[in-house]
């Protein structure tokens, strides 16, 4: 029996990083990226700086960051979910919901990311490249862009505030 694509991403449910359920409904109403990451990668410093300093711009204006460690490039998230929360929370000083290692490519791609694939291929087809590949949502849960991991968080806050201010 084949998988049915959710219609909605607040039809998906995932895993947090101490692995309990979250219903991405949660969420509705606010303005969503969503971002694979790695602890090891050359983006990682760069793109943690950024992606605090927008959440703290824009989280109290229905702004959120949901983060997704990924070990499918180059073995860069090697650790346990809580080296991984260790890492990020002390280390780069997240704030932000960090959720559960999932695979974003092949069969094993968690359905969060087989759902945002499907809405947003990328400029070489709809597989992830590498680590940092972000997802813009609106508060309708509409997947409205994708960016390529080279994009820096920073450069993307002018359609973060458009959707944050609805318009």
């Amino acid at each position: 029996m084949a998988e049915e694509t959710p219609k909605s991403i607040y039809d998906i449910t995932v895993n947090d990083i101490n692995a309990n359920d979250v219903n991405l409904s949660t969420y509705n109403g606010k303005v969503l990226l969503i971002v694979n990451v790695a602890s090891k990668c050359g983006f990682t410093h760069s793109n943690y700086k950024e992606m605090n300093i927008l959440y703290e711009k824009y989280k109290d204006r229905g702004f959120e960051i949901l983060v997704f460690p990924c070990n499918q490039f180059g073995g860069q998230e090697p650790g346990s979910n809580e080296e991984i929360q260790e890492v990020a929370c002390t280390m780069f000083k997240a704030e932000f919901p960090i959720f559960d290692k999932i695979g974003v490519n092949g069969k094993n791609a968690a359905p969060l990311y087989k759902y945002l694939k499907s809405q947003k291929g990328g400029f070489l087809g709809d597989s992830i490249k590498w680590n940092f590949t972000k997802f813009l949502v609106d508060k309708n849960g509409r997947v409205v862009e994708r960016y390529a991991p080279t994009t820096s968080p920073l450069k993307i806050e002018k359609d973060i505030q458009k959707l944050v201010e609805g318009s």
